[in-house]
């Protein structure tokens, strides 16, 4: 299995004043592809330092961090940029959608970002929106959807780049129970289609979902389940 995600002792320090403040510590992690992993820890373990390395929203301060064989930590700020606008799709707990714009126009969007040929935009925009079941709320404006079809609708904006790595931070954090096990069935089914997942959770019900859990405690790697 070819690996999606490759840390290899990896770090992230912070400086505060004078004292060096450790958020990763000496983190190593495989990640293939095809493979659903939870990322899981308590409040301050390093989740969301892990989470924004993992993204290039974020350099490591030690270590390397491969993603699809490419060793990320050299490159400037335009590659990287680059690299996770077309490899790297992001679903946030929040949504993130523009209330003045339709569900068409939020995911089209990010094709924009994406350098996308014209002539593919709408099509990959269509394609997606109707894999999250959404192709009959195109015209929508956000403020009429439900908080489950606004987190189909970041989750079809992410994949519409056909990303190589698709990494969601607390997806079902802001809705109920039940459209919370709709959004995880759906991850359920992009695992299915070949897509890689990381998922960042403190919820035990999503990492339930993946193949593996990673916890982290203290900024560093404390056991893989």
């Amino acid at each position: 299995m070819a690996a999606v995600v490759e840390l290899e002792r990896l770090g992230r320090t912070f400086t505060a004043g004078d004292v060096a403040v450790p958020a990763l510590a000496d983190v190593s992690l495989r990640v293939g592809q095809g493979e659903y992993v939870a990322v899981v820890g308590p409040s301050g373990s390093g989740k969301s330092t892990m989470l924004h390395v993992l993204g290039l929203l974020d350099r490591p301060t030690a270590g390397t961090y491969r993603l699809e064989g490419v060793d990320t930590s050299d490159l400037d700020e335009g590659r990287r940029a680059g690299l996770r606008s077309r490899r790297i799709g992001f679903v946030f707990q929040t949504f993130h959608l523009l209330a003045h714009r339709s569900v068409m126009e939020n995911v089209l969007l990010a094709t924009i970002y994406n350098r996308m040929p014209k002539t593919e935009r709408l099509p990959a925009a269509e394609a997606a929106l109707r894999r999250v079941g959404l192709g009959h709320r195109m015209e929508f404006r956000p403020t009429r959807l439900s908080g489950g079809e606004r987190q189909r609708v970041a989750i079809a904006r992410a994949l519409v780049t056909r990303p190589a790595l698709l990494l969601a931070d607390e997806p079902t954090g802001n809705l109920d129970s039940s459209t919370g096990e709709r959004v995880l069935a759906l991850f359920d089914e992009l695992r299915a289609d070949g897509l890689t997942l990381i998922v960042v959770t403190h919820d035990d019900q999503v990492s339930a979902h993946a193949d593996r859990a990673v916890r982290l405690r203290d900024g560093q790697v404390e056991e893989e389940t």
